[in-house]
């Protein structure tokens, strides 16, 4: 028996099981069938039997099939705004990659940083940094990106993981990288594809979270952990060269071939730097961020930068708009059935009498390491986030703050295993850090930024009044 067959028997064994297990008195008998459909796309994203789109197709199908929800209420997440602004980012990513900025950017830190093996390192993640509020998906940055400038430098120096010489550089770029850009992804809503969906879920609870606040409450424990991170694994994964003083000379002889800026990358730098201004001063004056990314794909299509063909031909933006849809309209309605606040309620009764920041603090422990058995982020939000933070809201916690906290967790969270995150498979195939190696890095490094995001971030939202 294939393994498609065998994820398609699991997936319905598990949506049937829920589906005729009673529901709980007082809970919508709609709202528990909705349950096992949404457990059954959930767990199809992870098995991915056919691929994402194809699964939740399905997903949305077979909502309106069985008279859970009606076709109209079925169709519901293609007109939410916030996934569309996450497919307008995806449209103007491709600019950064098509004209050349993005790898620019790169060889331009290189350059500058890339004398020593350590400010090599702070130099690939002030390039996923300067990158992430306009890239939003995390695979193609770093694994389209920044990955290719650190192997071939690990490469140039004879690092290369077939001949086993990783130790030499190879092992230590992979684990910055890598790690870097989960911090990266956490600092901007923008960042990472699943940290609207995020926002979406906490402003069907009320709490809304604008493009500006999130950067506001993440930028000071990011920039902390951006400082650090390289020299806790400087520490734990001490590479053999220290020192690359090629890496400033491969750096500056691809800039030379790539000439001097196009206007292309005029261009598509011009609207990024107007993009980053609408979506901090835009709310203040009416402007909602989707409107703005929308402003930025217009001026890219009419400058050339792009055309519509590259906007067609941009699969990941349409794959990410079915799924996302799917999962936002499954999600809103389990809310509005009720059982969001019912689960809430059944875990909020085991922590009562605990001081809300204890029981935050242990609501985002748990919600970061229940994370080693997802294989995505996306599929680890919208099954949980809601969950969460209702329960913290519950316990007392305040809510704009919970929300971010749990959107900064999961991000962080796909740290922690080689499957956790798109760029984990990319950077792990990559050779250079052994199985067991990634794990154990995986799990310190995660507790380090815990520790950071805890204490610093702590500080911080009380410094801004978001407690």
């Amino acid at each position: 028996m294939n393994k498609k067959i065998i994820s398609w028997l699991v997936i319905l064994a598990v949506a049937v099981g829920i589906w005729l297990t009673p529901a709980p008195a007082s809970v919508d008998p709609k709202a528990w069938h909705l349950l096992a459909i949404f457990v059954a796309t959930v767990l199809g994203l992870i098995l991915e039997p056919i691929p994402m789109g194809a699964v939740a197709i399905c997903g949305i199908t077979a909502t309106a099939v069985t008279g859970t929800l009606s076709i109209k209420e079925a169709m519901t997440g293609f007109s939410n705004t916030t996934i569309w602004l996450i497919v307008m980012a995806f449209f103007i990513s491709r600019a950064f990659i098509k004209s050349g900025l993005g790898a620019r950017i790169g060889y331009i830190f290189m350059r500058l940083m890339g004398k020593r093996t350590l400010t090599l390192s702070y130099g690939l993640l002030m390039t996923d940094f300067i990158l992430a509020p306009a890239i939003p998906s995390n695979t193609a940055r770093t694994g389209g990106i920044v990955f290719p400038l650190a192997n071939s430098v690990a490469d140039a120096y004879g690092s290369r993981a077939e001949d086993g010489t990783s130790g030499k550089l190879g092992s230590f770029l992979m684990t910055t990288v890598f790690h870097g850009t989960t911090i990266t992804g956490a600092m901007f809503l923008t960042g990472m594809a699943a940290n609207p969906l995020a926002a979406k879920l906490a402003a069907d609870m009320g709490i809304e979270i604008s493009w500006g606040q999130w950067a506001l409450a993440a930028i000071v424990p990011g920039i902390v952990g951006l400082l650090l991170m390289p020299l806790f694994a400087y520490m734990l994964n001490k590479p053999a060269i220290t020192a690359t003083p090629q890496a400033p000379q491969i750096a500056a002889k691809a800039l030379a071939e790539m000439g001097k800026m196009k206007m292309s990358e005029w261009v598509t730098l011009g609207t990024f730097i107007a993009l980053i201004g609408l979506w901090i001063a835009g709310p203040s004056f009416g402007l909602n961020g989707t409107t703005a990314a929308m402003i930025g794909l217009i001026l890219l299509v009419n400058a050339n930068v792009l055309s519509w063909d590259d906007v067609l031909k941009e699969k990941g933006a349409w794959n990410t708009l079915t799924w996302f849809s799917a999962l936002v309209m499954m999600a809103t309605f389990l809310n509005k059935l009720g059982l969001i606040k019912w689960f809430g309620s059944s875990i909020a009764a085991n922590l009562t009498g605990l001081d809300w920041p204890v029981a935050l603090l242990a609501l985002a422990l748990l919600y970061y390491y229940i994370h080693y058995a997802f294989a995505s982020s996306t599929a680890h939000v919208a099954a949980l986030y809601s969950v969460f933070l209702a329960v913290a809201v519950q316990m007392g916690a305040p809510g704009l703050m919970s929300a971010i906290i749990f959107g900064v967790i999961s991000n962080l969270m796909g740290g922690v295993t080689h499957y956790g995150t798109g760029p984990a498979p990319i950077l792990f195939g990559a050779g250079h850090v052994s199985l067991p190696k990634w794990w154990s890095l995986g799990f310190i490094m995660g507790l380090l930024q815990l520790v950071i995001w805890a204490v610093v971030g702590g500080i911080w939202w009380k410094v801004i009044g978001l407690y």
